[in-house]
């Protein structure tokens, strides 16, 4: 039985080239390394300095279809996942067709899942590569965090950094086992009942204000695991694959804590879980295809890697993919 899968074929991410220590971060707010590495993980993070979340996704796009072998005029779709847009509308992605010279056509499209925007974004295009609307799609999660920071209030200031992360995804055939190439289950959540537990406090029809993150940060901890864990299981579970035959657990680069206990969770090894939050801090949608694209470019993550991909974000919204490079 063949079917179309939606594979991934190339990555690119971008960083900004300012850094934030938390030394730095210690001028700043009374903070100190310490406190910020036990808690968070986190040693430092890129702040945009004068780069728009546009900049830095046209930078990580043009990467991903370099690595992909791809041209631009062959995307068919393009969906950014950013909760920080240049713009209230039109979207991010709709400048990105023009900067990139995409075709006539291009659907473009923003979404706003928070940290969950990536595997949101992911799910999406599967969908649409399934149902044979779309062939070839650029998803991209960026975000300027630092926009929207309190940079007086200590618990929130510390964890969060700007970036951009992409990934070409190609239709390609399966034969509907888990050793096709390409993703193999999503599945996606939400729970609209923790709206106040993370937030940006800023609205068009309330303040008219960009507003700043605000958190509760024992609430988001305790939901991140469980949830973060209950997509991962899921996904696998609709495969029908295990923990053991995963090569590597990517959850969204929130807090060391929240990713150690995923693993945990899981029962999966500390080697097989991937970390970067220790120099990207928390970039919300960008976190996970940043780690895509770091660690393949680097020969860590392989073709034919079966890697399991989960986030959490303000929403409360969380999801999971398994995904066979």
């Amino acid at each position: 039985m063949t079917l179309i899968r939606s594979q991934l074929i190339g990555f690119g991410h971008y960083l900004p080239s300012k850094i934030l220590t938390n030394d730095d971060l210690a001028q700043i707010v009374e903070t100190n390394d310490e406190w910020i590495r036990t808690r968070t993980g986190i040693v430092s993070r890129h702040i945009s300095d004068g780069e728009s979340t546009s900049d830095m996704a046209f930078k990580a796009a043009q990467m991903a279809i370099q690595t992909a072998g791809i041209s631009v005029e062959e995307l068919d779709m393009i969906i950014m996942a950013t909760v920080t847009p240049d713009n209230t509308t039109p979207s991010v992605a709709a400048k990105l067709s023009n900067r990139l010279g995409a075709k006539f056509g291009t659907i473009c499209m923003d979404i706003s899942a928070a940290c969950s925007g990536f595997v949101y974004a992911l799910t999406i295009v599967d969908n649409m590569i399934r149902l044979g609307q779309v062939k070839t799609a650029l998803v991209i999660g960026g975000e300027t965090i630092s926009k929207v920071l309190d940079w007086s209030d200590r618990n929130t200031c510390v964890l969060f950094g700007d970036a951009a992360g992409a990934a070409i995804v190609r239709a390609g055939e399966g034969n509907g086992t888990a050793e096709d190439t390409g993703i193999l289950a999503t599945k996606l959540y939400a729970d609209g009942s923790h709206y106040d537990s993370l937030k940006i406090t800023g609205g068009v029809s309330t303040t008219q204000t960009a507003g700043v993150i605000n958190m509760d940060g024992k609430e988001v901890f305790k939901f991140a695991v469980n949830a973060l864990s209950q997509a991962s299981e899921e996904v696998m579970a609709m495969a029908g694959v295990t923990s053991e035959q995963v090569d590597w657990v990517l959850p969204h680069q929130a807090n060391i804590r929240i990713i150690e206990g995923v693993g945990k969770k899981l029962a999966v090894p500390d080697e097989k879980v991937i970390v970067t939050v220790d120099h990207h801090g928390n970039t919300s949608a960008a976190s996970i295809p940043i780690a895509l694209s770091e660690n393949y470019q680097s020969g860590r993550i392989k073709k034919g890697d079966l890697l399991v991909l989960s986030a959490m974000g303000a929403g409360f919204t969380w999801g999971g993919a398994l995904v066979r490079l």
